[in-house]
């Protein structure tokens, strides 16, 4: 087992429920009165580092920290950086954690974030691992329908598009699995189906979860449509994209279908799955959404430099000859990461991307 000195928000999973509660709560004051945290962070430095574009969780997370009295560093392409030059993620982390009180980072491949966590000297906060987990924009959600529905139990949640590939989809799923009484209805094509081991963790909670292939099938059902685009950037041919980015829109006339009190939330960016007519409607929450997550990022700043809750970070065991069969996972990127694995028999669990791998005898 690896443990961190540090608390790392690495995966919301890995905290109890009541650690996200109280970061929903924090947030929540924060809203209400922004101005009292102005000084919370005086003299801390925290480093963003973004291997892939980001617009919202970018600059929230520079924005919170601003607002709470700390200074940023860091980059926002790579290119700019020593890891044009090869740099391996240990070193760029292990460097640049030296330099900061707490480092945020988004990157293209999957447990990037928790290998990270594994050398650096200062706290990490996963701000998205490929297609992985994106774990505060799930705290967003949970302050947004916490704000907005005044709950976070016995809610009909679709979720539309990209479920495959869809991080904040993922972590959204397992968060609200967590929350009695919650149901799911799935929408999206076969091949943007949702991956096993999130079916897997909402069986495993006594979730009630259906899956349909079309928006009007299911909005008359729902307290919250979650809005997803299709991700040019995960799949492996502009072909493949080609055929799945038009299947999905929302528009007037399938709001008009839904009930009075829906809400409609998207992480963003959108394309053009949200028709822009739809911003005019009083459900459409995902700008407010978005704002929310300022807020929210300030609390967690504030909860994860308080260092309470030390992260397992490597529970199970290194597989000599093992290797994960996700091409996206940082293990198979950065080799000098041990291969750990949980599980026992011919069914593992890549520690770093929860890929699942049938080993052969």
């Amino acid at each position: 087992m690896v443990t961190s000195r540090f608390t790392n928000l690495i995966d919301l999973n890995d905290m109890p429920v009541s650690w996200w509660n109280e970061v929903v709560s924090l947030g929540a004051k924060i809203a209400d009165a922004p101005e009292k945290y102005a000084h919370a962070c005086d003299g801390k430095i925290m480093a963003t580092l973004f291997y892939e574009p980001s617009t919202r969780t970018q600059m929230s997370f520079q924005t919170a920290m601003l607002r709470l009295g700390g200074t940023i560093i860091g980059f926002d392409n790579p290119a700019t950086s020593s890891v044009a030059k090869g740099e391996n993620l240990k070193d760029t982390t292990k460097i640049v954690s030296g330099y900061a009180d707490i480092m945020v980072m988004r990157h293209t491949l999957e447990g990037s974030a928790k290998a990270a966590a594994l050398t650096a000297d200062c706290p990490i906060i996963n701000a998205g691992d490929g297609g992985h987990l994106h774990p505060t924009q799930t705290l967003t959600d949970l302050l947004t329908l916490s704000k907005e529905k005044g709950r976070l139990e016995n809610l009909t949640i679709g979720l539309c598009g990209d479920l495959k590939n869809g991080r904040t989809v993922h972590s959204l799923c397992k968060a609200l699995s967590c929350y009695k009484g919650n149901k799911f209805i799935l929408i999206s094509t076969k091949e943007l189906c949702l991956p096993f081991y999130i079916k897997d963790i909402l069986n495993a909670h006594g979730c009630e979860f259906t899956e349909v292939d079309s928006i009007e099938e299911a909005i008359s059902q729902l307290d919250i449509l979650y809005m997803t685009r299709i991700q040019r950037e995960r799949f492996t041919s502009d072909e493949e994209y080609q055929k799945q980015k038009d299947v999905y829109c929302l528009n007037h006339e399938k709001m008009l279908k839904g009930k009075s009190d829906l809400i409609v939330l998207h992480p963003l960016p959108r394309v053009d799955e949200i028709a822009m007519e739809v911003d005019d409607d009083p459900r459409a929450l995902y700008f407010k959404q978005a704002k929310y997550g300022m807020y929210v990022r300030m609390a967690i700043i504030l909860t994860v430099l308080k260092n309470e809750y030390p992260t397992e970070l490597l529970t199970g065991s290194v597989q000599q000859g093992i290797k994960c069969s996700n091409k996206n996972c940082i293990s198979n990127k950065e080799y000098y990461l041990p291969k750990s694995f949980r599980g026992k028999g011919d069914t593992l669990e890549c520690e770093y991307c929860d890929e699942r791998i049938l080993v052969e005898h």
